[in-house]
């Protein structure tokens, strides 16, 4: 069983875009697939995290002070800003926009740890910075949707703030209990986490694009244009910025890996809910989920043949 799951979960990036596509041509078989649908999806895979976090991971953030403090600031800063770049340099309506910048404010999603390990990175330090950039988003992505899209649209920053902490730091915390408490049924539950949470953002981006079929074919090249420049950006100084501080390559590898993947399927579920009369907002999750696993996977296989100097 553990080989099919480990099977299903690498052509994660297969079934998301094929069920985008067949959402796209076909939205009438995704349309039920709406907000409930989508809160719950995302928040069981977040719960799918915790219950593979140990309190060893949370002591491993003692061990690592500097890497973990380079990672986190990389990832609240370098992204978001980069996502306000790109809504510049594109001059993109004021949907798209939104969405962008709430991508690029949300926390690294679980494919970086992944990526990490098939990219020869520091896995431990991508789990660590996945786990701190997570419970720390119900503060950060609020805070930097305010600030760079509340020029575009009003932005409810204490919503946000609210719907990140039943996203991220309820189920996260729930699943730590768990583990804490009941080691043997986390176990048993916590297998299918990866698989849980392979399901749920490929449903979760499904019910996006039928949702926003329109919208999306009428503005497709420009979505795909501003996520994977996003992504690209992020990937690109997230391993440029450790190696000038001279941090070794696996450090740096795991930075580029974790800046430069976002949480695709949070800032979905958070445009959903928050800006449901930008189709495209929620749009924009949906193709970074898609562009920023291919620009991983492509990483991975490039650095997977080079072993790290140090």
């Amino acid at each position: 069983m553990k080989r099919f799951f480990d099977w299903f979960n690498n052509l994660y990036p297969i079934w998301l875009v094929s069920l985008a596509v067949i959402a796209f041509f076909k939205p009438e078989t995704m349309l039920w697939f709406d907000r409930p649908w989508i809160f719950w999806s995302l928040a069981s895979s977040m719960l799918g995290m915790g219950l593979t976090l140990s309190m060893d991971d949370f002591r491993a953030i003692a061990k690592m002070p500097s890497s973990v403090a380079l990672g986190f600031a990389a990832q609240y800063t370098i992204m978001p800003l980069a996502g306000w770049l790109v809504t510049k340099l594109l001059n993109l309506e004021a949907g798209l926009a939104v969405g962008i910048i709430l991508v690029a404010s949300c926390p690294g999603g679980m494919a970086s740890n992944m990526i990490s390990y098939l990219a020869r990175a520091n896995v431990a330090l991508s789990v660590v910075l996945t786990m701190f950039s997570t419970l720390l988003a119900f503060f950060f992505t609020p805070m930097w949707t305010s600030v760079l899209a509340g020029k575009y649209v009003p932005v409810d920053a204490w919503g946000l703030c609210l719907s990140a902490l039943q996203l991220t730091i309820a189920p996260v915390v729930l699943g730590v209990l768990i583990r804490w408490r009941l080691p043997r049924v986390a176990d048993q539950i916590g297998a299918c986490g990866p698989t849980v949470a392979v399901v749920a953002f490929t449903l979760v981006s499904g019910g996006i694009v039928a949702a926003s079929a329109a919208s999306i074919a009428e503005h497709f090249g420009v979505l795909a244009l501003a996520a994977a420049l996003l992504h690209v950006i992020g990937f690109v100084v997230g391993y440029l910025l450790p190696k000038v501080l001279r941090f070794p390559e696996s450090v740096a590898r795991t930075v580029s890996i974790e800046v430069g993947m976002q949480n695709g399927g949070m800032a979905a579920s958070l445009a959903r809910e928050h800006f449901a009369v930008m189709p495209l907002a929620a749009a924009a999750g949906v193709f970074s989920g898609v562009l920023q696993n291919v620009i991983g996977g492509l990483a991975a296989a490039f650095w997977k043949r080079r072993k790290p100097s140090a």
